[in-house]
């Protein structure tokens, strides 16, 4: 057992519970490990950057994107890069990949898995690294170090909780936190598991959904990630949004995010931005670069019959995935921990 500078104590996954996770996840080839409180689950690296990622210092420039896996966290980084960098549409870093603009903090745990290459053998990590630490250890996290080099002013992702990252955080930068209905974050992890490598899914729909609302995914508990961010819902600086709300109400929700980051847009600006940032266009653009596909991320067989990384960004449309008993299940896990901080989840029903 291990004792992180956040408080919490983390324990490898022994037995026939790291078992079945390496059955089912082909990607996670290094271990797990659990955290407490909270039942956070990680892959074993983690403890190598925890207190790093904790004592982590954030500037007032910053603006943090936290979610929980396949809440829309591509679409919130390139909404909130675009407004704090490019509102002209004129900034030629925007041909960058989004992912290689707005960094993922939290990262480097993810990457040793034996199934994606490591940092030395993924050129363009390298490459983007070397400039800025030539003479830099990849140990202590190139992702990590990628973040700090970023200038002014940063956009910045993570799907860790507020319990594991500095508890200044809201006091120093602003974060945009992004939920969604867990329905259609079901379906979408499943999906994303699935063609991503460092996650390698075989198993089924059904073992997926039970893993779920076991609180057996990594990153943990999904109730509990959204409840931490709306006990601090009233902090002036954090921004708390659904993705169906951004994807209905889109340039409502531009405007109350204009106000947010201060950024002074006009009207017209928002309405370019809005059409620039759209799911479709993104697709477009992402596709034409495939930085994922580059870095050898994907696993081009599931790609072929289910989809790439951008599938849908629809609301709902856990409707024609889920059968009748995993929608049962889901909603009896929202009855279960959802009930004592009353979060009504958009088009849950």
């Amino acid at each position: 057992m291990m004792h992180l500078a956040s408080g919490h104590t983390a324990e490898a996954l022994q037995g026939e519970e790291l078992e079945r996770q390496e059955r089912d996840f082909q990607g996670y080839t290094n271990g797990m490990v659990r955290l407490n409180p909270g039942r956070w689950l990680f892959p074993a690296d983690y403890t190598s950057f925890a207190d790093k990622l904790y004592r982590f210092k954030f500037r007032k420039s910053d603006v943090v994107v936290m979610t929980w896996p396949k809440c829309g966290t591509t679409w919130m980084q390139e909404i909130v890069w675009t407004m704090k960098n490019n509102p002209d549409l004129n900034n030629p870093e925007a041909k960058i990949p989004t992912r290689r603009r707005v960094h993922f903090l939290d990262f480097d745990m993810l990457t040793s898995s034996k199934n994606i290459p490591s940092y030395e053998n993924n050129p363009a990590c390298m490459a983007a690294f070397r400039k800025v630490y030539p003479n830099g250890n990849i140990k202590d996290g190139v992702m990590l170090q990628l973040v700090e080099a970023t200038p002014d002013p940063r956009t910045i992702k993570t799907h860790l909780p507020f319990s594991l990252l500095s508890p200044d955080l809201l006091d120093t930068a602003k974060v945009v936190y992004l939920a969604r209905n867990p329905k259609d974050v079901v379906v979408s992890y499943l999906h994303h598991s699935r063609i991503l490598r460092l996650h390698g899914y075989t198993g089924s729909m059904d073992q997926f959904v039970q893993y779920f609302v076991d609180d057996d995914l990594v990153y943990g508990p999904y109730w509990l990630h959204v409840k931490e961010a709306l006990e601090k819902r009233d902090h002036p600086n954090l921004h708390f949004i659904f993705f169906e709300d951004l994807k209905r109400n889109n340039m409502v929700e531009l405007r109350k995010l204009n106000k947010f980051l201060d950024t002074n847009m006009t009207e017209e600006q928002l309405e370019k931005v809005a059409k620039y940032t759209s799911f479709s266009e993104m697709k477009i653009r992402e596709e034409a670069i495939d930085s994922l596909k580059e870095d050898q991320h994907l696993r081009e067989d599931m790609i072929s019959t289910e989809g790439g990384f951008f599938r849908k960004g629809e609301v709902g449309d856990w409707k024609q995935k889920l059968s009748p008993q995993h929608q049962a299940k889901i909603d009896q896990w929202m009855d279960r921990y959802t009930k004592d901080f009353d979060l009504p989840f958009p088009c849950s029903s």
